[in-house]
């Protein structure tokens, strides 16, 4: 008896329509954004990101950004959103391998590498949000009142860029290391590197760090600051494109032309970036910083306010105006012919040799010239206040800062008796941030010294109604203004007690 067995047909195989891995890829990049971005670290990062900018910014620069410097200030804050993004990618793309789905995963239309992309994808939209604070954080400093100069777009690319690279790394390590704790000891590697060893503060290989934050002691004219922003923006880009291809080959897209292509372009555009980053600063650059810091008088843009010109770099135009302020407070309370002396305000600024910079510049000689620096508000106001009328007083910056008399006093007073609070004015003036005894007192130039007595003499000046201590100063003028006046005659002068304290110079 024979039977008779009937096979099944074969299932036919099954085919996607067109764009349909696609759609797939898309479906699944929305899913994986969405639960990147609301992942408890991604979550904290982002709070503790959004939190310290806003209560840095708003007091930032004490209200005076000067943009160039504003943009660089951009740059730190999303490395902890970064390293969050590395440690949330990485533990995305391991979930199915911790919960055994993946050999599930290889049976669906979706491919290996498509699943990359989404996750690639993911990333993005995260730098992308980073990208949207760092321009707000900047349109914040832009739109302040004092506000000058010129910010670099590539500077503010490095934030998200630095993002997108971090979590590309993320990405790429799950599809070499399979191992659920090799990101968390890969950041806990990274803050030890950067923290202990680094890289060195003066070679170009501190540029391959993604956040190189030059201090800025100076602040400088925008096109002088020499960084090669662009060019490690454009290292960073390829960078973080390098990998993200790196982590689609892995993935099994090897044979995909646009990947292959795609990788060897990212990795000419990174070691485009390199070799523009390890240049150093431009001679063009260098020799622009020798003029402005030798003959910024070819640089300067002049308008007159009344008896005094104001000569400032051109971005620093907008500003004259708080300078005139200043000046005109001071001389409002001088006497004898000081109220209406030729004046010359002139910006100056040390640049020969960078952003960390700290050199004194030399007082000026000729008569009636006052420097004024880059950076305003803050101590930066009371400092000029004391140079215009040590000006006002002596007659040149030179002379000022050799005082050693009671003119001091005559000065300290017409700097700080029209200021909102005088007291704290003198704190901020005073290297050591005391109002009693003998001092330093800061200036964009050389310092000078108040001695214990003329810190008294001036208190009890301060002490006294603005108007009444006025009509004092104006009425003694010639002798309170007398080169080496003593500080007890400057007391008989303004009918005031004998100091008590020490009266010698160092």
């Amino acid at each position: 008896m024979t039977t008779a067995t009937t096979l099944a047909p074969a299932p036919a195989p099954v085919t996607s329509p067109p764009g349909a891995s696609r759609a797939a890829v898309l479906a699944l990049a929305r899913f994986e954004t969405r639960r990147l971005l609301t992942r408890v670290p991604v979550l904290v990062a982002f709070a503790v990101y959004v939190g310290w900018t806003v209560w840095r910014t708003r007091v930032s620069f004490d209200g005076f950004p000067a943009l160039q410097d504003a943009d660089r200030a951009t740059q730190d804050g999303p490395l902890l959103v970064g390293l969050a993004v590395l440690l949330s990618a990485n533990h995305a793309v391991l979930r199915s391998r911790r919960h055994d789905t993946e050999r599930h995963l290889d049976v669906l239309v979706l491919p290996r590498w498509g699943r990359t992309v989404a996750h690639l994808v993911s990333v993005a939209a995260a730098a992308l949000v980073v990208g949207v604070c760092v321009g707000g954080q900047f349109a914040w400093e832009a739109l302040k009142p004092g506000a000058v100069g010129h910010g670099s777009p590539a500077e503010l690319l490095v934030g998200p860029l630095s993002v997108l690279l971090l979590g590309a790394f993320g990405v790429l390590l799950a599809r070499v290391v399979t191992a659920p704790f090799a990101a968390p000891l890969l950041i806990v590697l990274m803050l030890f590197l950067a923290t202990f060893l680094g890289f060195s503060s003066d070679g170009w290989t501190r540029w391959l760090m993604p956040s190189v934050g030059t201090y800025s002691v100076v602040t400088l004219p925008s096109g002088l600051i020499g960084r090669p922003a662009v060019w490690h923006a454009l290292y960073l880009g390829g960078l973080a494109l390098t990998l993200m291809t790196a982590a689609v080959l892995l993935s099994g897209g090897a044979r995909l032309r646009t990947a292959q292509a795609a990788v060897a372009g990212a990795v000419a555009l990174t070691l485009a970036g390199v070799v523009g980053q390890s240049r150093g600063v431009p001679e063009s650059v260098t020799e622009a910083r020798v003029r402005a810091s030798v003959t910024p008088e070819k640089l300067h843009t002049c308008v007159e306010r009344d008896a005094t010109t104001y000569c400032a770099f051109p971005e620093w135009e907008p500003r004259t105006g708080d300078w005139a302020r200043v000046v005109d407070d001071v001389r409002a309370l001088a006497g004898g012919d000081a109220r209406n002396r030729p004046l010359a305000v002139r910006q100056r600024v040390e640049a020969r040799y960078g952003l960390d910079a700290d050199a004194t510049l030399s007082p000026l000689t000729r008569p009636g010239d006052v420097t004024v620096g880059t950076a305003w508000g803050g101590n930066r106001v009371p400092e000029f206040a004391v140079a215009v009328a040590g000006v006002l007083v002596t007659g040149s910056e030179a002379t000022a800062g050799e005082v050693c008399d009671g003119r001091m006093v005559t000065v300290m007073w017409l700097a700080l008796a029209g200021r909102p609070d005088p007291l704290a004015d003198l704190r901020r003036v005073r290297l050591d941030d005391s109002d009693t005894g003998s001092a330093l007192v800061i200036s964009q130039t050389e310092p000078s010294q108040m001695t214990s007595a003329q810190t008294e003499l001036l208190r009890e000046l301060l002490d006294l109604p603005r108007e009444k201590a006025a009509a004092k100063v104006k009425a003694g003028w010639p002798e309170l203004t007398a080169p080496k006046v003593t500080t007890d005659r400057v007391a008989q002068v303004l009918g005031l007690e004998k100091p008590e304290g020490e009266n010698e110079c160092l």
